[in-house]
């Protein structure tokens, strides 16, 4: 005898198990991109000409990006876990803002590709604005707020980085000539870099919105 089932049910079966699979590709990728990243910070810190980070503050990023990489976990914990699931993508997206670093460093790519570092300072703040915006605001926010939460998350974050970069090693650097116009250009990309990851992520969450026929 035939089964007849729900118009749409087929549907958002597939919806849901092609979410669960999404949710698990991300959730080994988290865990994969934070073990990659603590032998890598192991190796610079032992050895910086390997990473190519001679003279650009290898100790500190040693110490700081795995303090960043697992940021999210540490306020899931003390603020989040009884009022929502643990928020595996903004963990990866602010992992991955350590990790592209130090292995474009070890590929040695912002020394062999002129525009490397513009698009990190762009991809980057993009990343962490975009993690910021899934851990702290709800899919039903407006685009208005999802744009300010991660411009003020970006340029936070910008500001910080142009700093740290300051005190660590441009003051001994030849990089102290242009560091000006060098960091009004890397605020800007982050900026942009913000803004983008907004939109992105309030039409990514405007389409879940919508239920499946």
């Amino acid at each position: 005898m035939a089964v007849i089932g729900f118009p749409g049910q087929s549907t958002r079966e597939t919806h849901r198990a092609e979410t669960h699979r999404g949710l698990v590709l991300v959730r080994v990728l988290d865990i994969v991109a934070k073990a990659v990243l603590l032998v890598l910070l192991i190796l610079v810190a032992i050895n910086p000409e390997w990473g190519n980070l001679e003279g650009k503050a290898p100790v500190a990023r040693a110490v700081i990006y795995p303090m960043f990489a697992f940021v999210v976990p540490a306020i899931w914990w003390a603020f989040l876990r009884t009022r929502r699931p643990y928020p595996w993508a903004a963990d990866l997206l602010a992992t991955l803002a350590c990790f592209s670093d130090i292995l474009g460093n070890r590929l040695d790519l912002y020394d062999a590709l002129t525009w490397f570092d513009d698009w990190m300072h762009f991809m980057d703040t993009g990343v962490v604005s975009a993690a910021v915006v899934i851990l702290t605001l709800d899919h039903t926010a407006t685009r208005a707020a999802v744009v300010e939460r991660a411009i003020a998350a970006g340029l936070t974050g910008s500001l910080a980085w142009e700093l740290f970069e300051y005190v660590s090693f441009v003051t001994r650097s030849v990089e102290l000539n242009w560091a000006y116009a060098d960091t009004l250009g890397d605020l800007t990309l982050g900026w942009l870099g913000s803004v983008v990851a907004a939109l992105l992520i309030h039409a990514t969450w405007q389409t879940f919105e919508q239920p499946p026929t």
